[in-house]
Order: C-alpha cells, then sequence, then structure tokens
C-alpha cells in the first residue's frame, strides 16, 4: 500500500495527502457507531475536480478501494473505510459556484455546509428545501450521496426533487456532466437521479447543480399536540394526511428524548404527555391560520392531552430546535443506534406500536423521533456501555423493526441510506432480481470494483 501513497504524493503534492494515523481516524468512520470500519491507508482532501480524478485513476490501477467523505455526519457507515483503503475528504471544496436568480438554480461543489447554502442564496431571495437535522454541519455532497430529506420533506421533498445535475467522476477516473441546468430537459437515461443516493458506489460528485425556489415569507404558524401513546400520536398523524392537509413539518419527539435534550441544554421544556407532535403551516395569512387549525383539530379528535395553536414563537422555535438536538442528545446516554424505516401514512400507528411491543420483548430502551408527517421513523436504541448482552438484544430489535416495516409494504430507509447497517434489508426489500440489476449498474460505472465496495448491497 506504500506504493500507492507514493503516487498520490507524486501526483497531488505533500499538502492534499494525509497519514498520520491519529488525523486519520477522524476521517475512518461516519456517527453509525455501531457500523465496523477499519484504517485508511491514506485521507486526500481535494481542492478540484482534477485532483479527484487523479486519485480515482491511481487507485483504480492499483485494485485500492476508495471511499468519499462529506462532514461524516451520516448514520449508516456509508462513509466507513476499510482497511487499506484511501478515503477523498471533501471538506475543502466549498465554493459556491454560481446562483442564477433568473433560473432559481444554485452550483455548487460538495462540501459546501446545507445551512450556509441556504443563507448565501436567501441573499438573493431564493431558498434550498431539504433540512436534514445535521443541516448546521452536513455537506450538500453528502446529502447527494444519501438523498437527504428533513423536517421540511413531507410538503417540499427530498434532496433529489433538487438536483439538476453534477459532474461525477466515474470508477475509472474520468470526469463526466450528468443531468441539466436548464429548467426542462429530457435528453437520454436521468444518471443525475441514479447518482443521488448511491452512496459513492458509483461516482465521485465533485460538483451539483440544484434547484432553488422562492425564499418564504411571513410567520409560520406551529400547532403543539401531547398525546398519551406512541399510538394514539400515529392516529392523529394519519388524521391529518386523511383530512388532505400537507403541513411544511409534522414531527414527533417522545418524553425520553425532549428530556435529554432538556437535561442536556438546560432549555426548560415540559412534557404534557408521552408523546409531542409539533406541526407547522407556511401558507400566508389566513390560509395558514385556518389551516393549524384544521392540524389542531385532527389532534383534538385522536385524543391529545393537550393541543393548542401557538402564539409564541420563540417556545415553537425552541421545541424544533430540541427535535433536531435529540439524536446528540441520546449520543450522550451510551452507544446508540438509530432506525431510519419508513412506512405508508395510514400505517403509522401500527408501526409506531410495533415499536414499542418490539421494545419491550427485547429489553431494549427505545427512544422515538420521526418525520412523522411523511412515515419516516427513526427509533433509537440506547444501550449501557460495555454491555454486550443488551446490544445484542438491541440489534435484534433493530433487524425486526426492519422486517415489519417491509411487512407494512415500507422501505428500510428513508433518508440515511443502507450503508453498511442495511444490507440484509435492502436485499429482502429488493429481491433478488432488483440486486442484479444494482449490481449490472455498479459493474458498467465501476468495472474495477473500487468505489465504496461492499457498501449498499451484497
Amino acid at each position: 500500500m506504500s506504493g500507492v501513497v507514493e503516487e498520490l504524493r507524486a501526483a497531488l503534492g505533500e499538502g492534499l495527502v494525509v497519514t498520520d494515523p491519529e488525523v486519520m481516524e477522524g476521517y475512518a468512520h461516519d456517527e453509525a457507531e455501531w457500523a465496523p470500519y477499519e484504517g485508511p491507508v491514506a485521507v486526500v482532501r481535494p481542492r478540484e475536480t482534477a485532483d479527484v480524478a487523479a486519485v480515482v485513476r491511481i487507485c483504480a490501477d492499483r485494485g485500492v478501494p476508495v471511499v468519499a467523505r462529506g462532514a461524516g455526519t451520516g448514520l449508516s457507515g456509508a462513509a466507513n473505510s476499510g482497511r487499506g483503503w484511501v478515503v477523498v475528504s471533501f471538506e475543502r471544496m466549498n465554493r459556491v459556484l454560481a446562483v442564477d436568480p433568473v433560473q432559481q438554480s444554485a452550483t455548487v461543489q460538495p462540501g459546501v455546509v446545507n445551512d450556509d447554502l441556504r443563507a448565501r442564496v436567501s441573499q438573493d431571495g431564493l431558498w434550498y428545501p431539504p433540512d436534514p437535522a445535521s443541516s448546521p454541519w452536513s455537506t450538500i455532497g453528502g446529502n447527494v450521496s444519501t438523498n437527504a430529506g428533513g423536517l421540511c420533506c413531507v410538503k417540499y421533498g427530498v434532496t433529489r426533487d433538487y438536483v439538476l445535475g453534477m459532474e461525477v467522476v466515474t470508477g475509472t477516473g474520468r470526469v463526466v456532466r450528468l443531468g441539466k441546468t436548464t429548467a426542462k430537459g429530457v435528453t437520454g437515461y436521468d444518471l443525475a437521479g441514479l447518482m443521488v443516493g448511491s452512496e459513492g458506489t458509483l461516482g465521485l460528485v465533485t460538483e451539483v447543480t440544484l434547484r432553488l425556489v422562492p425564499l418564504r415569507t411571513g410567520i409560520e404558524h406551529t400547532v403543539v399536540g401531547y398525546f398519551d401513546s406512541l399510538t394514539d400520536a400515529g392516529r392523529a398523524v394519519a388524521a391529518v394526511s386523511a383530512a388532505g392537509v400537507v403541513p411544511s413539518a409534522l414531527e414527533l419527539i417522545d418524553r425520553f428524548c425532549l428530556q435529554a435534550v432538556d437535561e442536556w441544554k438546560n432549555m426548560g421544556l415540559s412534557a404534557e404527555g408521552e408523546v409531542l407532535l409539533l406541526a407547522r403551516s407556511d401558507l400566508p395569512g389566513e390560509s395558514g391560520r385556518a389551516e393549524a387549525e384544521r392540524i389542531l383539530e385532527c389532534f383534538e379528535k385522536e385524543r391529545a392531552v393537550y393541543a393548542v395553536r401557538s402564539t409564541d414563537e420563540e417556545e415553537a422555535e425552541a421545541l424544533f430546535a430540541a427535535r433536531r438536538l435529540a439524536y446528540p442528545a441520546l449520543e450522550r446516554l451510551g452507544p446508540l443506534l438509530t432506525e431510519d424505516v419508513c412506512v405508508p401514512k395510514a400505517s403509522v400507528p401500527t408501526m409506531l406500536e410495533a415499536i414499542e411491543r418490539i421494545g419491550e420483548r427485547f429489553r431494549t430502551r427505545i427512544g422515538n423521533i420521526a418525520h412523522a408527517g411523511d412515515g419516516n421513523l427513526h427509533p433509537l436504541f440506547i444501550v449501557p456501555a460495555g454491555d454486550e448482552e443488551a446490544k445484542e438484544r438491541a440489534q435484534r430489535a433493530f433487524e425486526e423493526i426492519v422486517d415489519e416495516a417491509l411487512a407494512m409494504g415500507g422501505t428500510v430507509t428513508g433518508e440515511h441510506g443502507v450503508g453498511l447497517l442495511k444490507m440484509r434489508g435492502a436485499a429482502d426489500e429488493l429481491g433478488p432480481d432488483v440486486v442484479a440489476m444494482h449490481r449490472a449498474i455498479k459493474g458498467a460505472l465501476d468495472p474495477k470494483g473500487i468505489l465504496n465496495p461492499g457498501k449498499v448491497f451484497v
């Protein structure tokens, strides 16, 4: 492996290639604590597309695997290194290259942080809707890799809905442009769409052109509802959907998660019930107030112990901030495994009931947060540090929840990706014929098999 390091240094210079073991340890894995990883032989921090292409060509010639890395906020192990791999970190490719207010688009490098892009385009009266909970830290390249969603996706969709085109380095080191920058274009296959959610297995994305929308104006109307059980909260979610309401956010957080945030950040939050639902309408004026009232009626009809349309914007923002902080708050309590199943909206109450039942059967503490409005549930498994027997029970509970979601016509991942943690479930969901199609595409775009091998499908 020393030969590949020497060749990388000769091609790129000393400044872009890192081999210090202590430094590389921080690049070897993402936030999926239970996903395996091993030490890379080198970390490369490219400044431009030509650097990335050179890395891939060298690694392809030598048969050395390559894994792309954004900010490392992923939760499936997709960015994890294997022994002797080369990690390509896009942290230095972090420029917004162009914003086009007429076309309502932005072209960015993959290392641009999600919230930084939002701040930049807001200067032109534009908005980039995908907003994963990690948006203050996660990068556009990582968001594209996993097809990230977020709190607004119930109404505004996920990353794939906003990717117009991209520049990609293929598994042979060739640089290609996919997709379009025009408002319309149907020439050929949607290869740009194929790259979104491919988790670095088909190519390394070095530039992305994104569709933007006009910046929202006015005050969002927030509805807060507390429920005595996950099932009751799930019924309220289904009722909102059945009423034909499409809120700009509909989030679930249980008391356990809320208290963990409060103990960490001292936010002074209180829980009136076991489960909190947070809903928002961003329709303007009276339409927004009317939509909020319809959501409130749904909450009350489904036995909310307390429900109100909030008139305190500061309190509403604090509750949504608590929802975003739930995962890191629970991380402080011990090793944490997170699920990412998505089920049909009508099945949300049944799925939440199943999660509760599975947790009890396997004697595993499960906290619950969710993008409830689109059926994307994130059960969080908390295990005491060093308790291997408890960890094994949690892993069995994890797999059973995957199976329950599939039995309900759901999917094993709504936004975190398959990575290393969901390969068994993904194979069951896709079936052998579709997995074979995946392998054929992988073979065509990565003939040497060096791009993030052993991820997504087996």
